[in-house]
C-alpha cells in the first residue's frame, strides 16, 4: 500500500492546508523523477537544460531559433541562455552564426553531434519515462496531465 507524503517525510504535525500539502508533494515528486532523469543525462555527459536545448533545437531543424526563441520554449527557464549556449558550443553540440540579413540576431543551430546525442537519448528516456509513470496506466495520466495543466494556469 502507498504510504502518504506526512509518512515519507516523517511529519508529524498536520499540513497547513490541502494546497500546502499538494505543493509539497508535487516538489517531492519533481525531485524524484529529477533525479532519476540527471543521472541518466549525466551518462552523456549533459545537463537535463542542455537535453532540453538539444531537444528543441531539433525540432527547428536546419532553420535553427534565436537565443529568445530557444528560452521561450523551456520547459525550465534558465535566466542565462547565452552562457548556457555558449558551453553547449564548446562542446560541439550547437553551432552559432549571425544572421545575414541583421547581424544583431543570433541563430542557434543543433550539430551533427548535438543530433546524434539527442537520438541516443530518445530511447532510454522513454524508457525512463515508461518505468517512472507508464504505471499509471493512460486514463490517470491523461487526468494528471489535465490537472497540472490547472495548476499552471492557475
Amino acid at each position: 500500500m502507498p504510504k502518504g507524503l506526512k509518512t515519507e517525510i516523517k511529519q508529524t504535525k498536520p499540513f497547513a492546508s490541502l494546497e500546502e500539502e499538494a505543493m509539497l508533494a508535487l516538489a517531492r515528486t519533481n525531485d524524484r523523477l529529477a533525479r532519476e532523469a540527471h543521472a541518466l543525462f549525466k551518462e552523456h555527459g549533459l545537463t537535463a537544460t542542455q537535453y532540453n536545448v538539444l531537444r528543441i533545437l531539433r525540432g527547428a531543424g536546419s532553420a535553427g531559433l534565436t537565443c529568445s526563441e530557444i528560452a521561450e520554449r523551456m520547459v525550465t527557464r534558465d535566466p542565462d541562455i547565452t552562457r548556457l549556449l555558449d558551453r553547449m558550443e564548446r562542446t560541439g553540440l550547437c553551432a552559432r552564426e549571425r544572421d545575414a540579413r541583421d547581424r544583431r540576431v543570433i541563430v542557434v543551430r543543433i550539430s551533427t553531434q548535438g543530433l546524434k546525442t539527442v537520438n541516443d537519448l530518445d530511447q532510454p528516456i522513454n524508457q525512463l519515462n515508461r518505468s517512472m509513470l507508464g504505471h499509471m496506466g493512460e486514463k490517470r495520466l491523461r487526468s494528471l496531465l489535465r490537472l497540472l495543466e490547472a495548476a499552471r494556469n492557475a
